[in-house]
């Protein structure tokens, strides 16, 4: 099978027929030119993935080819030919983007291998290209669902704030509102996007381990350390670093973390040498930093430094006219990734859906419909099929409670409860029902005084 169309350049035609002759037992389509105006004009009609290029030419330098081509198509593969190898031609070809050298006379094994060599690289560049391409259509802001008043203006800071050069951003919100989703939108809208995006969860690591993930570690600096290892700080050099859960961070990385912020460098842990970054910081939490500082477990000086630009994520509950839109949004997700044909839910069924108080907000939703997709075999959901109404007793009166606050504490309180003993008192169990994070629900359990029917949780 023919593949891949070669563009040969060459002014002696013997060389070209003979390359021709070459490529075609390789199974490569060849074109043809023998001047640098020909040359161009073949490449305009034909579109090879590769240029056989000799430098001299009748009217003019092969380098003006390669300038010309590289600005159709950066993508195509350029290989030079010379019988007289220059050191200012090869600076000149390789910083216009020449792939690679070959000498005459021609050896054509050398050619083959280079050849080959040269479609795998443009493979390699096109699936990287591919893989951005992707990446940007699911982290941008087109893709984080919801058009009310609250999302409209969350979305418009964001947009602003990704379009700025500032260091720091804080991201808050309650568990499952979707900050990771806004850190990655604000990455790919950053003039950062092409740089890395690394983002590590505080809550899941132990203190012990934080410090060196972030910062990277000297050959023997503790025992185990048998090479030195770049931290996350280092690897995102040039891009952004997602830091989830910050209020978890001990006091030691605290005052670590404030040093980078401030001044762009740290040392890795056991090491005296400097390491100068470049690094947007995008930090989030759920967590009151203000009740934080004032219990002494969070630096003021570091909460500053972080809150250049503070950013409150809503809650779905305060946005529940977007409901409709995310339940159609998860539906075709989950039956296209399940092959299923889509659900059609009943006006009913969405309707309790946008009276539910939704605790673990868009990430409990999402297990939601997913759970429905993949357990209910009825194409039509009604409110009987919905998993949080099956059991739901009828909830006290809100109207008894003189804020909403109150109102608020006291339908969580119940719903943790029956939660809790649905998973018999385990906390870990619990979370995954509800779709919010263990240390949320915890946090949530000690703020109300949640117990379990056996009296205690686990």
């Amino acid at each position: 099978m023919t593949h891949s169309k070669i563009l040969i350049v060459d002014d002696e035609s013997f060389m070209r027929q003979t390359l021709a002759e070459a490529l075609r037992s390789w199974n490569y389509q060849s074109v043809q030119a023998g001047s640098v105006a020909e040359a161009k004009r073949v490449f305009a009609e034909e579109e090879p993935a590769v240029v056989l290029l000799d430098i001299d030419l009748p009217d003019g330098s092969g380098l003006d080819v390669l300038t010309d081509i590289k600005q159709q198509n950066p993508e195509t593969i350029a290989v030079m030919i010379t019988g007289n190898v220059d050191v200012k031609n090869t600076v000149a070809a390789l910083r216009g983007g020449a792939h690679d050298f070959i000498g005459k006379p021609v050896r054509l094994e050398e050619l083959r291998v280079t050849l080959r060599n040269a479609l795998e690289t443009r493979r390699l560049r096109r699936e990287v290209k591919q893989a951005r391409r992707e990446r940007e259509s699911r982290f941008n802001f087109e893709q984080i669902i919801g058009e009310s008043a609250a999302m409209r203006k969350a979305k418009d800071l964001a947009r602003r704030v990704a379009a700025s050069d500032v260091a720091s951003i804080l991201l808050q919100g309650d568990t499952g509102t979707g900050k990771d989703l806004f850190a990655r939108a604000i990455h790919q809208a950053s003039p950062r996007s092409n740089a890395p995006y690394l983002a590590i969860n505080c809550a899941a690591l132990p203190a012990t381990l934080i410090e060196s993930e972030l910062f990277g570690y000297a050959k023997g600096a503790f025992s185990g350390a048998a090479q030195a290892k770049k931290g996350k700080f280092e690897i995102a050099d040039g891009g952004t670093l997602f830091l989830d859960e910050i209020g978890d961070m001990s006091p030691r990385v605290q005052a670590k973390m404030l040093r980078v912020l401030e001044e762009q460098r740290f040392e890795p842990v056991g090491s005296n040498r400097a390491v100068t970054v470049d690094v947007r910081v995008i930090s989030a939490t759920n967590q009151n930093l203000d009740e934080l500082i004032e219990g002494g477990t969070f630096r003021a000086d570091l909460f500053y430094r972080l809150n250049v630009i503070p950013f409150q994520i809503p809650p779905l509950r305060e946005r529940l006219e977007d409901v409709p839109a995310l339940i159609e949004h998860f539906n075709r997700r989950f039956s296209a990734a399940y092959g299923k044909k889509p659900k059609i839910f009943a006006p009913a069924a969405i309707e309790a859906m946008q009276n539910y108080a939704w605790l673990g907000n868009v990430r409990e939703l999402k297990n939601t419909i997913e759970r429905i997709v993949i357990m209910t075999a009825k194409q039509k959901i009604g409110t009987e099929d919905l998993p949080m109404m099956s059991d739901e007793k009828p909830p006290a009166s809100s109207y008894r409670f003189p804020s909403f606050k109150e109102a608020t504490d006291a339908y969580q309180r119940e719903f943790i409860e029956r939660k809790l003993a649905e998973a018999g008192g385990n906390v870990s169990r619990a979370a995954e029902i509800m779709g919010v994070d263990r240390s949320h629900l915890h946090r949530r359990i000690r703020a109300l005084g949640v117990q379990s029917e056996k009296g205690g949780v686990k």
